[in-house]
């Protein structure tokens, strides 16, 4: 075991920290991450929408909204907007921040690096329709089907943006008295000038090529691929388990895998999201299998399960520390917040707990979507907060599914029921006159 920790330490440490610090990687990361609370507020609307102001939503329907305000659907309209300002223009979101993280890695100006990227990606997108001699734009390409393309715009803006913006040759300097917002946009005038020319040609180019230019070609060729090949359960396994094996290294797993699976599962997750607000419904959303899974099903306390551990531990352990620290992480752990038991008792490095860490989580994603292949529960296609306490998440994820509820308490019982063994064993290794 220790040669294998040594062997752990020496490749897989350095890889992963490598990976944590890789400026595009981290900026993709960050993007999805200062997102999150758009997405989380456009979910919530669309939960609000049809478990309330629903005639026949779950909350509508246990509360009797329904006969104390006969018109509660009208009142839909007053909150739709917010997915036209959160899940709809996404994209726009993440060019910009992508191209503004890149841009603070250079320490060059990221505010105008990220508009910089806005603009290209509109000089970028495909052309207006004419109708009835009005021009439109399509909002086809501004949410989740042009996630991909901002991603590469704001990757190849922040790179060359940054890089001419600090070239001394390319910066006007303008005299003292010149008020600061002004100075600040002549000395990147230059760079914004050539990157927004090499994009429209780029774009003529394109469009002479496909119809809506890089944004089809990108999702024809890349993006759709890429989200069919992922949204499996198959790729959920064994995302989480990479994610799980990584903690046990003292690695955040989560975090160093982020960048790959907001690229696989980012639009299959607001296309579910899409179909709830369009049909009121999760049933028959067109993606079952998506990173929602591993958060519904085998992620209460935090990564590994660890919930699981901690009621196994107030069970069979006879261990005073580990009962010390249960009792110490069993409120954090209700809200998904685990280090004190990774770190605390610990996981990380544990010979003992490292085989359930990894199995619990892998088991609880494959009975969840079980139990959504069969269609006794819906997909998670709601937003859910990452806080919210264990079986809650299945229940809201799903709006409101009773069935899911369920479900989310066998995940704890089965997490649970693995665990217990690798605690007793862990009784074996302490003398007797440390239990309590």
């Amino acid at each position: 075991m220790e040669k294998f920790e040594r062997t752990v330490e020496r490749f897989l440490v350095p890889i992963a920290a490598r990976l944590n610090a890789q400026r595009h990687i981290c900026a993709i990361r960050d993007a999805f991450i200062l997102c999150f609370p758009i997405i989380m507020a456009g979910s919530i609307i669309t939960l609000l929408n049809f478990a309330i102001l629903s005639p026949d939503g779950f909350i509508a329907n246990i509360l009797f909204l329904d006969k104390l305000f006969p018109n509660l659907a009208d009142y839909q309209t007053v909150f739709t907007p917010v997915l036209r300002g959160s899940l709809d223009v996404m994209s726009v979101f993440v060019v910009f921040l992508v191209a503004r993280n890149l841009a603070i890695s250079f320490q060059a100006d990221e505010l105008l690096s990220g508009l910089t990227a806005v603009s290209c990606y509109f000089i970028i997108y495909p052309p207006y329709r004419i109708i009835d001699n009005e021009s439109f734009l399509t909002m086809k390409w501004l949410g989740a089907q042009g996630l991909f393309v901002a991603l590469i715009i704001g990757i190849i803006v922040g790179e060359v943006f940054s890089r001419l913006a600090n070239s001394k040759r390319l910066q006007i300097h303008m005299p003292p008295q010149v008020p600061p917002a002004v100075a600040r946009t002549f000395k990147v005038l230059f760079p914004i000038i050539f990157i927004t020319i090499g994009f429209a040609i780029v774009s003529f180019a394109l469009t002479s090529v496909t119809k809506n230019g890089l944004h089809e070609l990108v999702y024809t060729l890349l993006q759709a691929p890429l989200r069919d090949m992922g949204t499996n359960i198959f790729t959920v396994v064994f995302l989480g388990i990479v994610a799980n094996f990584l903690w046990l290294f003292g690695i955040h797993g989560p975090n160093t895998i982020a960048a790959i699976r907001e690229t696989i599962f980012a639009e299959a997750n607001l296309d579910n999201l899409a179909f709830a607000a369009k049909t009121g419904s999760a049933w028959d959303a067109p993606f079952p299998a998506t990173w929602a899974l591993n958060d519904a099903f085998a992620n209460y306390g935090g990564s590994g399960m660890t919930l699981g551990l901690l009621i196994a531990i107030f069970i069979a352990s006879k261990r005073r520390d580990y009962k010390d620290i249960g009792k110490l992480s069993i409120g954090p752990g209700l809200f998904n917040i685990n280090e004190p038991v990774i770190f605390g008792l610990p996981v990380v490095l544990n010979p003992i707990f490292m085989i359930p860490f990894i199995i619990v989580p892998a088991v609880n994603t494959s009975v969840g979507y079980m139990f959504i292949s069969l269609k006794i529960i819906p997909p998670i296609a709601y937003s859910v907060p990452w806080t919210t306490p264990g079986p809650l998440i299945p229940f809201l994820g799903t709006g409101g599914n009773w069935a899911a509820l369920a479900v989310g308490f066998l995940c704890l019982a089965i997490s649970t029921i693995i665990y217990l063994p690798f605690v007793m064993a862990a009784n074996k290794t302490v003398k007797t006159d440390s239990g309590g």
